[in-house]
C-alpha cells in the first residue's frame, strides 16, 4: 500500500502515520519528494485499517501496490533511483563503467590494471577475492588477501571498489573493504545472503540469475530493500538458453523492461554474457544504446595466463579503444561516459 501525503502535511503528520502503520505491524518506507511525501507500507494487508489511516491528518489517499515487488516497483517511486558511491552517481545521465580482472591474482598486476582502466575512464574497479566456481578444484580466489590487494588498487587510483560476497559469513569481512557488494548470478536467490547485505548500508550490485525471469530478479532485489538497504543496482549478465556459440545469451530487452516497471538502475556485464572478448565491444555498445546506466567489463593484462575467465577479458589497450567508441554511442543517446 502507498499512503500519499498531502502537500500541506507536516513532519509530525508524516511521523504519526508511520507510527500508526508500525503499530499495525507494517514496515514503512517514506520517500520524500519535492512536493509530496509518500509512505510505502509493506506487510499483511489484512492488518491494515484503511479507514483509520485514511482519516489521519495529512493523508491524501491510499493506493494499493499491485506488483509483487513492492519496493522495487515504480508504483512506489516514479523517479529513477540514483545511487551515490562517493562522488560516483549510478543511475543519472552519466553511464558509469566498472572494469578490472575477474579474479585478483597478485598486487602488481592488479594495481597496474587499475591505473590503466582509470586512465581510460572507468570510475569503479572490479575484482574477485571470493570466486564461486562450478568445479571445486578451480581457483576459488585469494579471499581476504585479495581484498587487501583491492584496497591497494583503490589507494593507487582513487577508484571505488566492487567485489563479490558469496556467503553470509563473509559479509562483515567484505564490508570492511569494499564500496559495493556484488551478488553473483548463482546467489541471486540466496535469500539469507540477500537479507544480510540488505542490513548494511552499502550499495549492492545484484546480478540476474542464470535462468531467472525479470520478476524473479526484482523479487530478489526486494529482499535487499525490505531490510532497509535501498541502494540496489541490477546487473544483466546474460541468461542460459539453448545457444552454445556464446557462454550466455545477453538479454538487452531486459533494460527497457526494467525501466518500465522499476526505479532501480541497471548495468550490463557483456563479458560474462558472451564468454568471448571479441563480442564484448559490440554488446557493450548495444547496452549503452538500449539505456543501460553502466557497464561492468573484465580487463586483464595477459588474458591467456588469467586464472579465471581469461577468454572473455579485454586487454587494457582494447578497453581503452572501447571506451573511446562508447563515448560516441553515449552521445548519440544524449548521455555521457
Amino acid at each position: 500500500m502507498i499512503i500519499v501525503m498531502s502537500q500541506s502535511a507536516t513532519k509530525q503528520d508524516i511521523a504519526n502515520v508511520e507510527n500508526k502503520l508500525t503499530e499495525l505491524g507494517f514496515k514503512t518506507h517514506p520517500i520524500y519528494g519535492d512536493i509530496k511525501t509518500v509512505i510505502g507500507a509493506i506487510g499483511d494487508k489484512r492488518l491494515l485499517n484503511i479507514h483509520a489511516v485514511s482519516q489521519m491528518p495529512g493523508v491524501e489517499t491510499l493506493v494499493p501496490i499491485m506488483k509483487p515487488y513492492k519496493l522495487a516497483s515504480n508504483e512506489l517511486q516514479q523517479s529513477p533511483t540514483v545511487i551515490e558511491v562517493g562522488d560516483v552517481r549510478i543511475g543519472g545521465n552519466e553511464i558509469v563503467v566498472m572494469a578490472g580482472p575477474c579474479a585478483i591474482e597478485n598486487e602488481n598486476d592488479f594495481v597496474e590494471t587499475a591505473k590503466k582502466v582509470r586512465n581510460a575512464g572507468a570510475k569503479i574497479l572490479r575484482g574477485g577475492a571470493f570466486k564461486p566456481r562450478s568445479s571445486p578444484y578451480a581457483f576459488q580466489g585469494l579471499e581476504e588477501d585479495g581484498l587487501k590487494i583491492m584496497v591497494a588498487g583503490r589507494e593507487a587510483t582513487g577508484l571505488k571498489l566492487v567485489t563479490e560476497v558469496v556467503d553470509t559469513r563473509d559479509v562483515e569481512l567484505v564490508n570492511k573493504y569494499t564500496d559495493i557488494f556484488q551478488i553473483g548470478a548463482r546467489n541471486m536467490q540466496n535469500f539469507r545472503l540477500l537479507s544480510e547485505v540488505g542490513m548494511t548500508s552499502k550499495p549492492v550490485l545484484l546480478k540476474r540469475g542464470l535462468s531467472a525471469t525479470i520478476e524473479e530478479w526484482l523479487m530478489a532485489a526486494e529482499y535487499i530493500i525490505a531490510e532497509g538497504n535501498h541502494n540496489v543496482i541490477l546487473c544483466e549478465r546474460g541468461i542460459r538458453t539453448f545457444e552454445t556459440m556464446t557462454r550466455n545469451t545477453l538479454d538487452l530487452s531486459a533494460i527497457p523492461a526494467i525501466k518500465e516497471v522499476s526505479h532501480l538502475p541497471i548495468v550490463v556485464d557483456p563479458s560474462h554474457a558472451t564468454g568471448n572478448w571479441k563480442f564484448v565491444p559490440a554488446l557493450a555498445k548495444g547496452a549503452v544504446a538500449t539505456g543501460a546506466d553502466g557497464l561492468i567489463i573484465e580487463v586483464h593484462p595477459n588474458p591467456p595466463c588469467a586464472l579465471c575467465d581469461g577468454p572473455q577479458s579485454l586487454r587494457p589497450e582494447k578497453f581503452e579503444t572501447l571506451m573511446q567508441e562508447l563515448r560516441l554511442v553515449a552521445q548519440s543517446v544524449q548521455r555521457t561516459i
